[in-house]
């Protein structure tokens, strides 16, 4: 097929090939890979699928029937694949007749399975974990052997988690039988595209950018008041009513939010607010039935939803071209979500799109502001590859030497081609040889865990077919967040929290939870066991389901907006969310002074409480959590003291019975015996225990059951402790455990990123302001603390008195 027949193709649907998308044809007619950038609604997918069935189709014309497996197409998600697959089947009949398209993931029937176990289709839309199970199959070389692309869609949703380390390995066999393996990524939001590249082809693959003129708008529901002294959540449902007049202004509307939670409560509201929409709005989220959100999305494409709330289960690829309107609820979080979810509008080429920020409380006004300022700039996070997570090697090893085994050199060297084990050494890999031939040192014993071993020609293959049963059924498993009970020591169960938050705690530490100030006795079962807490004792900080802290472009953009503030005039001009938050800023900046990239502001208060210090990186929630728990260590060492804590994406409250010198926190920022450090504050022995149930699970150490008869979260975890047990005493070596403590301190606490903080906080002049009373920017922290002492009632009478207070200090605006 000539490029004129895939111009005319399109010309056919009324659309004009981008410059862009000519180039990735020409590209993929001369064998290349390469990484597609593009801006989302661009036309990513005919730029790649047309360039495979130029460069490929034609050497097919004139076969008998169907030919073999040829085209290999990722999708990260399965609600994608459906999608795809209808996009994908459009230019067939006219320019691939002979080709055949089919879909495999988790939802495809054992009625289609048992039909491609026969014969794959020319073209097959998966999963990371469905192509891995194809890696398992005997015949593995011979039924894969003829694929000759790979496409990857949404790199950048795979690139950073070890489905995208799935995807390395994958692609490392595939290319072991076709060396001219052509592999393309498809990605909107990278910032790091280089790396990304690399990760994906390796630094021979083009990068080819498609970013379009496209009209894109961020703009911020403005509240009707501001207030000058915020908490988080003061305003929240307070703007259902202004939300419901931007939905009913548009034809139809996307209202994102954080977290499912959030996303019900908002449904419900809305739904509240205007009955009449009944039947017009839906939910969306990835906890519901998949026959639930196939008739949202159905509901999306057709135009008949006049609007739909939703998580993150919606930001990707799906194709809503009737979507006018959308708005998120609360910041975003990050410069590359921001985008990714304003692309969901005007998702065509050349059609507009739009996004508008409402805030929950008055900074992330700020917040709004600082958004659109990294867009303009195009600063977008960067995505990086996990490095040598071994769990994820020893199913692949397993894997391999199921789907008809392997030389022990020969895959050492095909997993080095990775960019996730470019580093692995020849230990390591006898290590992992040794533990999934044997189970290492403390598992020899076991039959369970010798899962492969060596023929007289030193070919690995798998041991027996029960185990080849139990690995086909558990390979890919990524195992999400489990909640833990919460019930009294003896007494009933108060309900559920997330195990990342228990797991933060020691025994005798104390949490607010159903409105008690409750203390841990014990974690025990997949059950934190607490009583009643008595006096007045320190609260650790509430979790708060935090698990979208603010990323480092977008901080460093707030304090570039509360430079400017400062150095302008005071009639300004200044953006309308920095119009509206003026006479917050304006009382921070007379009672104390504002943040900005070249400054700390320390703030030191004494109460009724004790001595406070307040500190202001602005690096997002769990940097500082580390930052707090970190340096309340470190104060420690030099005297004794305890601190109660308190943190938000902005700042750090440190509170102590004892007056604390806020001269001596630059010189604690220190990064020599970080790792040291940060093992000391924080409670990284429970929480890399909880860590490896993921890393036991996927490494095959644990079985999640039999179809229809899954484990429960608490034997999972329970078999999983027993071995984290069982190796801390007698294979303190295994590598295991010291992959489950990395990813506790990167994942848990951004390690690295708590490193360049570090550095960066040294860099600075900090600025220590002694306080009279609390400023805009201390409330929050001072809330966030007092809601771990008191109930809601008492917490709101608190608040209420504590504003009318400081509002009558700050005067009229």
């Amino acid at each position: 097929m000539s490029e004129r027949l895939a111009g005319s193709w399109l010309a056919g649907k009324g659309w004009a090939p981008f410059a862009f998308q000519t180039e990735v044809w020409q590209a993929m007619a001369q064998g290349d890979s390469g990484l597609l950038h593009a801006t989302t609604g661009a036309g990513k997918t005919y730029a790649v699928w047309l360039g495979a069935l130029q460069a490929l189709a034609p050497a097919t014309a004139n076969t008998r029937g169907a030919p073999p497996l040829t085209a290999l197409w990722i999708t990260p998600m399965r609600a994608l694949a459906s999608d795809t697959l209808a996009a994908l089947q459009a230019p067939l009949p006219e320019l691939a007749p002979r080709w055949t398209l089919e879909m495999r993931t988790g939802d495809t029937s054992s009625a289609a399975r048992a039909r491609q176990a026969k014969r794959l289709p020319t073209a097959l839309v998966t999963t990371p974990e469905s192509l891995s199970l194809l890696l398992t199959q005997t015949e593995a070389a011979q039924q894969l052997g003829s694929v000759q692309l790979v496409v990857v869609d949404e790199w950048h949703e795979l690139i950073a988690n070890k489905r995208g380390v799935q995807v390395q390995l994958a692609l490392a066999r595939l290319r072991q039988w076709n060396p001219q393996l052509m592999v393309w990524g498809l990605s909107a939001t990278l910032g790091n595209l280089p790396e990304a590249r690399d990760t994906l082809t390796g630094p021979t693959g083009r990068i080819v950018q498609g970013q379009l003129p496209k009209a894109l708008t961020i703009d911020t529901l403005l509240p009707d008041e501001v207030q000058r002294f915020p908490w988080a959540g003061h305003l929240g449902l307070r703007m259902v009513p202004a939300v419901a007049r931007e939905i009913e202004a548009s034809r139809n509307s996307l209202v994102f939010t954080n977290t499912r939670s959030q996303a019900e409560l908002w449904y419900q509201a809305l739904l509240e607010a205007r009955p009449d929409w009944s039947g017009l709005i839906a939910l969306h989220h990835g906890s519901l039935d998949r026959g639930v959100r196939e008739w949202v999305e159905a509901g999306l494409k057709a135009g008949t939803l006049k609007a739909v709330v939703a998580t993150s289960s919606l930001d990707l690829g799906v194709d809503f071209s009737p979507v006018e309107r959308v708005l998120q609820i609360g910041s975003a979080k990050g410069v590359a979500r921001l985008l990714q979810r304003a692309g969901r509008s005007g998702h065509a080429p050349g059609q507009p799109s739009r996004i508008t920020l409402v805030p929950t409380h008055s900074i992330e006004l700020l917040e709004a502001a600082a958004a659109r300022r990294a867009v303009q700039q195009g600063h977008i996070e960067a995505r990086t590859s996990p490095d040598k997570p071994f769990d994820v090697l020893v199913q692949h090893v397993v894997t391999v030497a199921l789907g008809g085994g392997f030389d022990s050199q020969a895959l050492f060297d095909e997993v080095l081609t990775t960019h996730a084990y470019q580093h692995l050494t020849p230990e390591e890999w006898a290590w992992v040889l040794d533990f999934a031939g044997r189970g290492g040192d403390s598992l020899q014993a076991y039959p369970d865990y010798r899962r492969i071993e060596a023929d007289e020609h030193g070919r690995y293959h798998l041991v027996n077919a029960q185990l080849a049963r139990r690995h086909r059924m558990s390979v890919g498993t990524i195992v999400s967040d489990a909640n833990l009970k919460v019930s009294y020591l003896r007494g009933p169960v108060l309900g559920t929290v997330e195990e990342s938050f228990i797991a933060r705690l020691r025994p005798r530490d104390c949490f607010l939870f159903a409105g008690r100030l409750l203390e841990l006795v014990k974690v025990h079962d997949m059950t934190a066991y607490v009583r009643l807490a008595k006096g007045q004792r320190p609260a650790v900080p509430r979790w708060n389901g935090g698990k979208m802290p603010m990323s480092s472009e977008l901080a460093h953009a707030m304090l570039e907006a509360l430079a400017d503030f400062a150095s302008q005039p005071e009639d300004g001009p200044y953006p309308p969310e920095i119009q509206a938050l003026r006479p917050l800023l304006a009382v921070q900046q007379r009672w104390s002074s504002l943040p900005t990239p070249d400054t700390v502001l320390v703030e030191s208060l004494k109460s009724r409480e004790g001595h406070h210090l307040y500190i202001y990186p602005f690096a997002g929630r769990q940097v500082n959590l580390a930052l707090a728990t970190l340096w309340a260590y470190r104060f420690g060492q030099i005297a004794p003291r305890s601190f109660s804590i308190s943190f938000n994406d902005y700042g750090i409250e440190l509170l102590s019975t004892e007056p604390v010198d806020a001269d001596l926190l630059p010189s604690l920022l220190s990064t020599e015996n970080l790792l040291h450090d940060v093992l000391g504050s924080l409670n990284a022995a429970e929480l890399s225990q909880r860590r490896f149930r993921e890393i036991a699970r996927v490494s095959g150490l644990v079985f999640p059951g039999f179809p229809g008869a899954p484990k429960s979260n608490k034997q999972i975890q329970a078999s999983s402790s027993l071995f984290f047990e069982v190796f801390r005493k007698y294979d303190p070596s295994n590598l295991l455990l010291t992959q489950a403590e990395r990813e506790v301190l990167k994942q848990e606490y951004e390690l690295d990123r708590l490193e360049d903080v570090l550095q960066s906080l040294q860099a600075k002049r900090w600025e220590v302001k002694a306080l009279k009373r609390w400023t805009p920017f201390s409330f929050p922290l001072l809330v966030e603390r007092l809601r771990e002492r008191l109930s809601t009632h008492k917490l709101q009478d608190r608040i209420q008195q504590l504003l009318a207070e400081l509002n009558n200090q700050a005067g009229q605006t």
